[in-house]
């Protein structure tokens, strides 16, 4: 049976509590790894294939699991997994001096409330974009596949102890990425390298971070991404920084002019980069989009005048009166929760056309973008689709609109405004995010004969589990780390987290109100993307190749430190699907592959986030640091804990890799059919 071969349905179990349970178990440790990641780099991972593999490896445990039982952990588990996505728009209220904290009921609503509409929003879609559609849905594919390999049916029945070596890697891979970190925390390797230098009247350097979460990201996002990424880099800086520091001559350390010249100038250029790849994207978009609102539509008719009995399980969703009524309904605490946000401010006397302005935009934009994430989750994956690109239109259009209604502000009215922007557009992006993973999760129920309405029920619930979630890990990492740029009280530890799309999203929801944005920056950027856009166009005629311009312009808006991981471990996970592929059990070990890198991912996160417990907990900024600050100062080997860094990192890497193709060859033999390649983008 090939992936793209759906499993056939009787009376089994699905939709049942400990699924459920389970599920939200496995939520606990996605979320809090997502939002951390996406803090540090501006990226999430795909959730649905490490959840599924650990919830095949709980259930196995019990009698009558089914694929279709473990189809639905793994559903829950991604819906929180995206959700963690808010994390782009959230903290900009810390940066712009809103918020000194987040506050749980507030941030629980507006997560739980934009899911919840997301999952509505998206459920019309479902037979014209999933099963009337040959979207190619690469991660709902994936997923299928190795949920019918650790169910020891369907395609890869042959390797039936593939679901316990799965298991093992994603063990493996949290185990390393735990133990780099807490060696650093000691103080006994450094955490990152860097390297400033003249060039004629510039400057410019590069740095890199040893972080094996970035790594793990740079395997997931594939080549492509890699490579487009590389690009980014060499733009920003080995020809922009150059330049801008020819312009902007200072005094003082190398690595000051440097880092002050890409903060001020070279951002706002990726920015408008940014800004012009995601234009183009929902552009391309506008027609397929339309075309499968229509099917949608004519679809659900047929269905309606043919009668609901006649409908096998594998094709019922919730019934479209109560997504109609669940829709309409969910403006009542969007308004509730506007009244709250604007309650005693100073936007309090604009309260009624506020919570109008904000019930209309979410409901009138939300939509529209739900419809753009379903197509662009058919196309690219969820987790691929530029969903940072519509958060940035989206910040300015509610920006826009405020100015619009309001305009001539000034000073701490401003200020509010901007808040409020945020707030809109926090809500926007949890209704795309988790329409955004929707149709993924539908595409691999489509494929294991799953039922959709108990998928979408899943999903509901997902979202609301990581509602719980979200907010705690953010205060905790708020007052740990805290964000660059924000104002005042900083965290405890002396390394903010950079949070890129926040700290974008902010200033320009800052700039536009405030009118000082920089247009002749975010102009020249956005050059630099409508050029990227033809380099991309011209390279898929190929068939081979392509540059993706929002990969390129991240590149150029994030520092060097995050972005040269990043590449590395694209390159690294290239190099390794090439050496095991064409070997035996090759397509096994791929998939071994990625689950060893998303625990690198999960390890190093969950690391970080107990670490910022330790470190509120100890109001210690070094809580590990028992050897010091620089406990190899006075020995004759200059750079001892950078050299012991470097050959530590390389080793731990290279060892997990080597590890994980011995743990494939291991298996028993068998045509495992190859599955699309996951990319992680956002």
């Amino acid at each position: 049976m090939s992936a793209t071969e759906p499993v056939a349905l009787g009376k089994t179990a699905e939709l049942t509590l400990r699924g459920l349970i389970l599920g939200a178990i496995i939520t606990l440790v996605f979320t809090a790894a997502n939002v951390y990641l996406g803090l540090k780099v501006g990226s999430t991972f795909a959730t649905s294939i490490p959840a599924a593999v650990i919830s095949m490896a709980i259930l196995r445990m019990f009698k009558g699991v089914t694929i279709q039982e473990n189809n639905i952990v793994q559903t829950v588990a991604s819906a929180a997994g995206a959700l963690a996505s808010v994390i782009f728009v959230l903290p900009g209220l810390i940066m712009v001096g809103w918020w000194t904290g987040f506050p749980f009921w507030m941030c629980f609503g507006i997560c739980a409330i934009g899911g919840t509409l997301g999952v509505m929003y998206s459920i019309p879609l479902r037979r014209a974009l999933v099963t009337n559609s040959d979207l190619p849905y690469p991660e709902g594919v994936a997923a299928a596949e190795v949920l019918k390999v650790g169910s020891g049916g369907g395609a890869g029945a042959e390797a039936a102890g593939e679901g316990k070596a799965g298991l093992a890697a994603i063990v493996a891979g949290s185990v390393v990425s735990a133990i780099f970190p807490a060696v650093v925390g000691m103080r006994l390797f450094v955490g990152d390298v860097a390297k400033y230098f003249k060039v004629g009247a510039g400057a410019t350097g590069f740095g890199g971070s040893l972080s094996m979460a970035l790594i793990g990201a740079g395997h997931l996002m594939g080549i492509a991404v890699g490579m487009a990424q590389l690009v980014g880099v060499i733009i920003a800086w080995c020809i922009l920084v150059p330049m801008f520091t020819a312009m902007h001559p200072a005094a003082g350390p190398t690595g000051d002019w440097v880092q002050g010249v890409f903060h001020g100038q070279i951002r706002m250029i990726g920015a408008g980069a940014i800004g012009a790849a995601a234009l183009w994207t929902l552009f391309s978009l506008i027609g397929p989009v339309v075309g499968g609102l229509r099917s949608a539509m004519a679809t659900q008719a047929k269905v309606k005048a043919g009668g609901g009995g006649e409908v096998p399980l594998t094709d019922r969703d919730l019934p479209i009166s109560w997504v109609a009524g669940v829709s309409i309904a969910l403006m009542i605490p969007i308004a509730f929760l506007t009244w709250k946000f604007l309650a005693g401010g100073l936007l309090d006397h604009l309260t009624v056309p506020l919570v109008l302005l904000t019930v209309v935009y979410v409901t009138v934009a939300g939509f529209m973008i739900s419809a753009v994430c379903g197509y662009m989750a058919g196309l690219v994956g969820s987790s691929t689709s530029p969903v940072s690109g519509l958060a940035i239109l989206g910040v300015l259009g509610a920006s826009l609109l405020l100015s619009l209604i309001v305009g001539g502000a000034t000073g701490d009215v401003t200020r509010a405004l901007v808040a409020f922007a945020l707030f809109i557009t926090s809500l926007l992006i949890a209704v795309a995010v988790v329409a955004n993973d929707n149709l993924q999760d539908l595409k691999t129920g489509q494929l294991v004969g799953a039922t959709p309405w108990k998928q979408q029920v899943a999903l509901i619930i997902g979202s609301i589990a990581g509602s719980l979630m979200i907010p705690p890990i953010l205060d905790l990492l708020n007052k740990a780390y805290g964000f660059a740029g924000a104002p005042g009280v900083h965290g405890i530890a002396a390394n903010p987290l950079e949070a890129p799309q926040a700290t974008l999203i902010s200033t320009l929801a800052r700039g536009v109100l405030e009118r000082n944005l920089d247009w002749g920056l975010i102009g020249l950027g956005a050059a630099i993307g409508i050029a990227l856009v033809v380099v991309d166009r011209l390279l898929r005629r190929t068939k081979r190749y392509s540059l993706p311009p929002l990969a390129v312009g991240m590149a150029i808006y994030l520092p060097s430190s995050l972005i040269i991981p990043t590449v590395c471990g694209a390159v690294i996970g290239w190099v390794y699907n090439k050496w095991v592929g064409k070997g035996r059990n090759g397509a096994a070990a791929i998939r071994l592959g990625v689950l060893s890198a998303s625990g690198l991912i999960v390890g190093e996160s969950l690391f970080n986030v107990l670490l910022a417990g330790l470190i509120v907990g100890r109001n210690n900024p070094s809580p590990l640091a028992f050897l010091g600050e620089d406990p190899f100062k006075g020995l004759p080997i200059a750079g001892l804990a950078t050299w012991a860094g470097l050959i530590g990192f390389v080793v731990m890497v290279g060892g997990l890799y080597i590890w994980t193709r011995a743990r494939a060859l291991s298996l028993p033999s068998g045509p495992v059919p190859d599955q699309p390649h996951i990319e992680t983008f956002r």
